[in-house]
């Protein structure tokens, strides 16, 4: 059986859809994508999802009153599907300790760069790829790691180089990193995941 899989997003959707790609082309035999939420109703996101035909939830984050009530509805959405893994796609909201405990070691982000530079508190998006381009690195990339309740500290599943070029932007960085690191392992450590959890 497929390990059912629900993608958490708030935005454009790239690594989902990179996901949906590598399904319809034969890449995630052990993974079943179930269900992608959105802490943000208008995240294009949910119109990949859609487009494809997986099942969809917005909880706008902006109308709970904390993190706990907001993860509580999140835990009620995946319980209710029987969700096995969890995957972080440019989800904007740290969840709370409890949550990542019940779904210990079956929560997984992708973050773009080559961990444990440019992580932690403060740094996504934009930000990571201006933090590296003023370090002044030749080398950046991305990480798929299992989520823990220490923002981007969890045990490392996955990485890949990208190399800085003269004349990188922030931009035209994270589009690179997107490409080349990004959308190629995170559909291999999602199809890493769902083998371990199914006992393949």
């Amino acid at each position: 059986m497929a390990v059912k899989t629900a993608v958490f997003v708030s935005g454009g959707g790239t690594n989902l859809q990179a996901l949906i790609d590598r399904k319809l082309s034969g890449g995630l035999d052990s993974c079943e994508l179930t269900l992608v939420v959105s802490s943000n109703p208008d995240a294009y996101a949910l119109e990949r999802a859609k487009a494809a035909g997986i099942e969809t939830a917005a909880l706008d984050r902006q109308s709970y009153a904390d993190s706990a009530a907001f993860c509580k509805a999140l835990e009620d959405l995946v319980a209710a599907r029987g969700i096995e893994l969890i995957v972080l796609a440019g989800f904007m909201t740290v969840l709370t300790a409890e949550f990542i405990a019940k779904h210990e070691n079956r929560t997984i982000n992708v973050h773009p760069s080559l961990i444990p530079s440019f992580c932690g508190k403060g740094f996504y998006g934009l930000r990571v790829h201006k933090a590296a381009l003023d370090y002044g690195v030749k080398v950046t990339g991305a990480t798929v790691f299992i989520v823990t309740p220490e923002v981007d500290a969890g045990p490392i599943i996955a990485q890949k180089a990208v190399a800085v070029q003269d004349g990188d932007t922030p931009e035209t960085l994270q589009r690179r990193v997107m490409a080349e690191a990004e959308h190629v392992i995170l559909p291999e450590a999602v199809e890493e995941m769902c083998r371990r959890i199914s006992g393949r």
